[in-house]
């Protein structure tokens, strides 16, 4: 049950997260750290989203906007000492897709948008006698882009080289192993990158400049409990301060006014759910994910606001040390008013994923 629940659970909050506030495509959970002697994983999804919004009174469609995406992560995890052990984590953790259909008479038609990242993150945790544990490392990440605006000037465009930046995070954790109880506590540090941004299609405001962008600082609280007999019941809080997060390349904001992506509000998303063994091979987890709408007036380059989303996952383990975990979730996205006036509304998503985990 224990395994099955740190791989179960961290799958089903992970999915699909690019959906929700910001840029997020993995909430970085920290439960790679709470394996047991070697261990490594593998975890593949796909999420499928289905967001379009409509101007003129609902007269004129966008199409579908946001193209299916992957996601992929490697984690690894071993024992130092009886107290020391290391995990390190390759994952992508934020990214973005955008593609208005061309042609039509939608007044974004043609626009495209498209951010890189990827992060490697190596960590330490200390285990006191206490049940308590301590744990952090560092974070290296890489991010670019390239934005594609045909209504914009003379059809604005934007590319970004490719920059590095480091992060950090600390953590602390709780345990009684006896009713399988934990308690963790991980602070994600913000991080910046300086970026140079080649602009084109707004005449004079043309060119090269620096571009700064803050990936920002999260905190979030994980906890798990068993409530019966092969039954444990897990969830989260999770807040992002999205609000430091900005794209603002300095022709784009001399000419029209404003960022081109900007959030006006931070996000928390809740998840809680329940895991079962129903035998010493096969476990099943449900779980539900809650993330309040902010109500603002939303980028064109992101047009969703909260959601509510429901994962189903199993586990099954094998002899030779190897588990296979799979799962699926379907969310409800929330409406959203961009700043053209767009109306997006009815949208929803289906993720689907696998991991397969190995202990040696």
């Amino acid at each position: 049950m224990k395994k099955f629940t740190y791989t179960a659970a961290a799958f089903l909050a992970t999915t699909a997260i690019a959906q929700a506030g910001g840029i997020e495509r993995s909430s970085q959970s920290m439960s790679i750290l709470f394996e047991e002697g070697t261990y490594a994983e593998l975890s593949f999804s796909r999420v499928f989203p289905n967001t379009s919004g409509t101007v003129g009174g609902g007269t004129v469609s966008s199409g579908d906007v946001i193209p299916g995406y992957n996601n992929l992560s490697l984690r690894y995890r071993q024992d130092i000492t009886d107290e020391l052990s290391f995990a390190l984590v390759l994952e992508n953790h934020i990214g973005a897709d955008v593609s208005y259909p061309a042609g039509g008479l939608y007044p974004l038609a043609g626009t495209t948008a498209e951010l890189r990242a990827d992060s490697m993150t190596a960590l330490l945790r200390y285990e006191f006698p206490s049940n308590f544990s301590i744990y952090g490392g560092a974070r290296v990440a890489r991010i670019g882009g390239d934005v594609n605006l045909p209504a914009v000037g003379a059809g604005y465009t934007l590319s970004t080289d490719t920059d590095t930046a480091l992060g950090y995070v600390l953590g602390v954790a709780y345990e009684i192993p006896d009713i399988a109880l934990r308690v963790a506590l991980t602070y994600n540090s913000e991080y910046t990158h300086d970026l140079t941004a080649t602009e084109g299609g707004i005449g004079p405001f043309s060119g090269s400049s620096p571009l700064d962008v803050t990936v920002p600082q999260s905190v979030m609280l994980e906890a798990q409990s068993g409530i019966a007999e092969d039954t444990l019941l897990f969830g989260s809080i999770r807040w992002v301060d999205w609000t430091a997060f900005e794209i603002a390349p300095d022709g784009y904001v001399t000419a029209v006014g404003s960022p081109l992506v900007e959030y006006r509000d931070d996000y928390i998303t809740y998840t809680i759910g329940v895991g079962r063994r129903f035998s010493d091979e096969f476990s099943g987890a449900l779980s539900v994910l809650y993330e309040p709408e902010i109500n603002s007036v939303n980028s064109n380059l992101g047009p969703t606001d909260g959601r509510m989303a429901i994962g189903l996952g199993g586990t099954y383990a094998m002899a030779n040390g190897v588990e296979i975990t799979a799962g699926m979730q379907y969310g409800i996205v929330g409406n959203v008013t961009t700043s053209i006036g767009a109306d997006f509304s009815d949208n929803d998503y289906i993720a689907a994923g696998v991991t397969i985990g190995m202990s040696f």
